[in-house]
């Protein structure tokens, strides 16, 4: 069953188009693109940080990792770091814990996402659960989560958290 957390009353309350998947469960967003069979590119991950005592959202692609000296330095931080899941499960409590979707603006949370993520047209992403996933445009996920665009993403192998 699909399902009913703050992004899907979004969603359709909006009526955008987009697509539900379930696959096998998963905890990485880099499994998810195993299960769904498409590149790690435009699978969205959301990464909770906390900068100088802030929870922030971090939206990126399942390809990459954050480079944490950079998202700390475009945040203009002093400190930055990853935060722990005990830290903030409570804050998506329509999700399960590293599940929650790339809509911080829709739990009080800023959001920042890396621009490599616009050059495609759609992206998948967690839907609360991990079995569950939404496909939809990145130009409408643009558009309601209205993050911050910056680039703060590093290929896998290179220096980054």
């Amino acid at each position: 069953m699909y399902p009913r957390n703050l992004v899907k009353r979004l969603l359709d309350l909006r009526r955008i188009p987009h697509e539900h998947r379930i696959h096998p469960t998963t905890i990485t967003a880099q499994q998810v693109a195993a299960a769904e069979r498409i590149p790690g590119t435009v699978v969205a991950k959301t990464i909770v940080v906390k900068a100088d005592n802030q929870f922030v959202m971090a939206v990126l692609p399942a390809s990459a990792k954050v480079d944490l000296p950079v998202l700390r330095e475009t945040l203009r931080a002093k400190e930055l770091r990853l935060a722990r899941e005990a830290e903030f499960e409570g804050l998506f409590p329509d999700s399960e814990v590293g599940a929650m979707p790339p809509f911080g603006n829709l739990y009080g949370l800023p959001v920042y996402a890396d621009e490599s993520l616009a050059s495609d047209r759609a992206i998948l992403f967690n839907a609360g659960t991990h079995r569950d996933a939404i496909r939809m445009s990145y130009r409408d996920f643009a558009r309601l989560a209205e993050p911050q665009i910056c680039s703060f993403a590093a290929r896998s192998g290179t220096r980054s958290s």
